[in-house]
């Protein structure tokens, strides 16, 4: 067995488990159990719990860089479709309850929640600039409608979570256009 995949097995099993019953919860025996490790290894790649949680925030969510945003002129509905379909959003619906449920208590949590949505948000507004070349003087509407996309898109499997209902990006991307024309 290599090194490399006990850590992987450690974050593995604590994202599991944060997810499901939350960080404060999680004892770190119950987290070797799981990755099928020896509790001392655990704080043999992270020395407090909370470096695991960090590092699970750390590394498995993020927005890949280096992506163009393929806007479709005129058409900001199809524009936003697009972007979510082609987002390089890595974080697993687990990695999103857990950023939720742990933001209000942990600060880098909470940070690296914020530069997500901003993200997202800064994406959504330049597809909608590009996709509506005219309405760059309405900074404030295509703002807002970023930011409502973005929300969606990082809440999305949150709310199906608790009421079982998916929500559809093309409809959302579809209503935003509408209140943008």
């Amino acid at each position: 067995m290599v090194i490399g995949d006990a850590r992987t097995r450690i974050l593995d099993a604590a994202e599991e488990l944060f997810a499901g019953g939350g960080y404060e919860a999680t004892p770190t025996a119950v987290i070797a159990r799981l990755a099928k490790v020896p509790k001392g290894l655990i704080f043999h790649y992270f020395p407090r719990k909370i470096d695991v949680l960090v590092a699970l925030v750390d590394e498995r969510t993020l927005v890949e860089e280096g992506r163009e945003v393929d806007a479709v002129p005129g058409d900001p509905a199809r524009t936003l479709s697009k972007l979510a379909r082609g987002l390089p959003l890595r974080a697993s619906p687990a990695m999103r309850r857990i950023l939720f449920r742990e933001a209000d208590t942990h600060g880098s949590v909470k940070e690296r929640l914020g530069r997500l949505n901003g993200e997202l948000i800064r994406r959504a507004r330049f597809a909608l600039e590009l996709a509506l070349p005219g309405a760059r003087g309405d900074a404030a509407r295509l703002e807002v409608a970023a930011a409502t996309f973005a929300a969606v898109l990082l809440y999305q499997e949150n709310l199906c979570q608790l009421t079982g209902h998916q929500i559809d990006p093309d409809a959302v991307a579809e209503l935003i256009a509408h209140s943008l024309v």
